[in-house]
């Protein structure tokens, strides 16, 4: 039934249509209580009863006389809600506006609690934690759940409970409330604040030992905590046996506190909820064992503190002064391999990398009471990635009758169980300029890194390289390196034409290959460049002819299809205005040779001074220098002056008279 409430009536009226008002003479309902609402029309006038709402306007309903007591415009309520009010007169009825809405919460019995999981004494930033609203006592309700927070964090959510990451921004104080699903405005009173405080820096463990010095046989117990803070659930150990960071995970214990037997340098950190959250590692702790009296040293095999990518060594742990039965072994290494080395006496590395590059360290640990001797002293292990590169050097580089040639193989550490192969080389006209024959002497290999070459009487090449280990890994070749001789051989001969050693930069020069052969090339080779005809000029047949305005200072050869070398020969081509006119080839002993000075433009020649081995020789009006039988003793360095200037100086070269023909040394007239 609706209530009605009626007032004495006013004849007098107003032209608008008055409105309600409402009012509450408190807010919330407290648990158990109730509030009262007083409605009033304004302007004031009489004859009015009063219809009461509770409900928003689409689903408002009238207060019946079963919802509480009223009179006089007044009415007691004890449910929360949304109410409104209007009065109402006369007959036909008529109304005021519906008054404004008051909002009425109904508070519970129930208790709002904020609880935190886990329940630690302080958190950390980057700790994950939950909230959770728990509601206790009074009616029991589906609830829906409100937070409100001081702090800047924006993981709170409307839901029972919220987890997140803690940070410095979480500080502040947290509190709930449960409102009912199904009654509206009708929750718990706000929960009493939790103050939440997190710390931005990571706490950090301490480690301490009951004794830093290990007894043999024995062992030393070790105690991680972690201050000021609670819940730490487990502590993880690390120990590195030489190394100053310690990184190896060797243990887990729950309960602080763990007994170890080894030396090493040891740190702890404490670790708490699910996802694991770690403290700072503790300082470190260095224990030491009490060890006896034999020593550990590493030696390697072969003894190569440097070896190469791929080669294969052995470490091996040598006991002095122990039986090799008794003992087991440890080994310790700086090196970059994940596989540590086994513990055995000999560590075998059958194919080396780079990653294998580091300190080898050992020591030996007694099988009858685990006593251990003191580390090994370190031994250093280089792998480099590159075999080295052999350097050949050649004496001498000029051939005269009776001579021998010395190779000699330079390549570091050439103690270091090399073996060196030599070669010689035989010229291909094709993409790869030369094939190499292993010299039978060397089919083995020497373990010398020089080698003498007997009876070489023309112009050859050789490289060497040098081989190692079991299987042999080998260098790259040597550089190719030459001997010359100035002697024409029949198979292959080099002429020049103008037939002289110097030439004016001007000058067209033609070097011409003949012999047994109709493919030729000639190589020039200065201090460290070996260059083809081409460099300098053309190639045309068998025929070389240089004709470019360019300084050179060559030795020359010809070398033919049928893979042989020629003679070889001196030539320059220089920008000074005067050249010394010598012979290119040998001259043989007791000949005659005439020797002369010739300017660039041709201008007529005053005295002419000679000089061999920057010795005066002629000093008159002569013009030419003149050697009506030339002896050994005539071989040297010559040059030519005249007018303050002067020539570059020539070797000329002397060979003995052969009574026979060919290739091969004759004796001496």
């Amino acid at each position: 039934m609706v209530i009605y409430l009626f007032t004495s009536l006013f004849p007098n009226q107003t032209a608008d249509r008055p409105n309600a008002e409402l009012r509450a003479d408190r807010r919330p309902i407290p648990a158990g209580g109730a509030v009262t609402l007083t409605c009033n029309v304004n302007p004031s006038s009489s004859g009015w009863k009063y219809l009461w709402y509770r409900g928003d306007k689409s689903t408002e309903y009238p207060v019946t006389q079963d919802d509480g007591n009223h009179s006089n415009g007044q009415i007691s309520v004890s449910q929360g809600g949304v109410y409104r009010c209007k009065g109402a007169r006369g007959d036909p009825v008529y109304y005021t506006h519906y008054s404004n809405s008051v909002s009425i919460n109904r508070i519970l019995s129930n208790r709002a609690v904020v609880t935190l999981q886990p329940q630690w004494t302080e958190i950390y930033s980057g700790e994950k934690i939950t909230f959770r609203c728990t509601i206790e006592g009074g009616e029991d309700s589906e609830w829906e759940y409100e937070w409100e927070t001081t702090s800047s964090d924006r993981s709170v959510t409307q839901s029972e409970s919220f987890e997140f990451s803690a940070t410095v921004y979480s500080d502040g104080e947290y509190k709930c409330k449960g409102k009912h699903k199904t009654e509206v405005l009708t929750s718990t009173d706000w929960s009493t604040p939790f103050t939440l405080k997190v710390s931005a820096q990571k706490p950090k463990a301490e480690l301490k030992a009951d004794d830093t010095d290990i007894p043999i046989g024995g062992n030393v117990t070790l105690t991680c905590s972690v201050s000021l803070s609670s819940g730490w659930q487990y502590y993880a150990w690390y120990r590195a046996d030489k190394s100053s960071d310690p990184s190896t995970l060797k243990d887990v214990s729950s309960t602080g506190q763990i007994r170890v037997s080894k030396e090493g340098l040891y740190r702890c950190r404490g670790g708490r909820g699910n996802p694991a959250y770690y403290t700072e590692y503790s300082d470190s702790v260095q224990l030491k064992e009490n060890t006896v009296a034999n020593r550990a040293v590493v030696t390697l095999h072969p003894n190569w503190s440097e070896i190469y990518y791929e080669e294969s060594i052995t470490l091996r742990c040598e006991i002095k002064d122990g039986d090799d039965t008794e003992w087991e072994y440890e080994w310790e290494t700086t090196s970059s391999r994940s596989v540590k080395p086994p513990k055995e006496k000999e560590y075998r590395i059958g194919r080396a990398y780079t990653s294998h590059s580091g300190n080898y360290s050992c020591k030996g640990r007694k099988k009858s009471d685990q006593s251990p001797t003191g580390w090994s002293d370190p031994i250093t292990l280089t792998v480099l990635s590159n075999l080295p590169q052999p350097v050949l050097t050649v004496s001498p580089l000029w051939l005269s009758a009776g001579d021998s040639v010395t190779l000699n193989c330079d390549v570091k550490h050439s103690s270091a169980g090399w073996r060196f192969y030599w070669y010689k080389a035989t010229p291909k006209l094709s993409d790869d300029p030369y094939s190499y024959q292993l010299l039978s002497e060397s089919r083995n290999g020497t373990e010398k890194y020089s080698f003498i070459v007997h009876g070489q009487t023309h112009t050859a090449g050789y490289v060497c390289r040098a081989g190692r280990g079991d299987p042999e890994h080998y260098t790259p070749y040597s550089e190719l390196k030459f001997v010359w001789s100035g002697d024409l051989p029949s198979s292959a001969s080099l002429t020049v034409s103008p037939e002289r050693v110097q030439h004016f930069i001007s000058d067209s020069v033609s070097l011409k290959c003949e012999g047994n052969s109709t493919q030729w090339r000639v190589r020039f080779q200065d201090d460290s460049n070996l260059r083809d005809c081409s460099w300098w000029g053309e190639m045309t047949g068998s025929t070389c002819t240089i004709t470019s305005y360019i300084s050179i200072n060559h030795v020359c050869w010809c070398e033919s299809g049928s893979g042989e070398f020629s003679n070889a020969v001196n030539i320059t081509k220089q920008k000074s205005d005067i050249i010394l006119l010598s012979p290119v080839h040998p001259v043989t002993e007791g000949s005659s040779v005439i020797l002369s000075c010739t300017l660039k433009y041709k201008d007529p020649l005053s005295n002419v001074f000679f000089y061999r081995n920057n010795k005066l020789i002629q000093n008159d009006t002569r013009k030419q220098l003149n050697i009506s039988a030339v002896s050994k003793s005539d071989e040297g360095f010559y040059k030519c002056q005249t007018s303050w200037r002067e020539s570059s100086q020539s070797w000329m070269s002397v060979k003995g008279e052969y009574d026979c023909q060919g290739e091969t040394p004759c004796p001496l007239k």
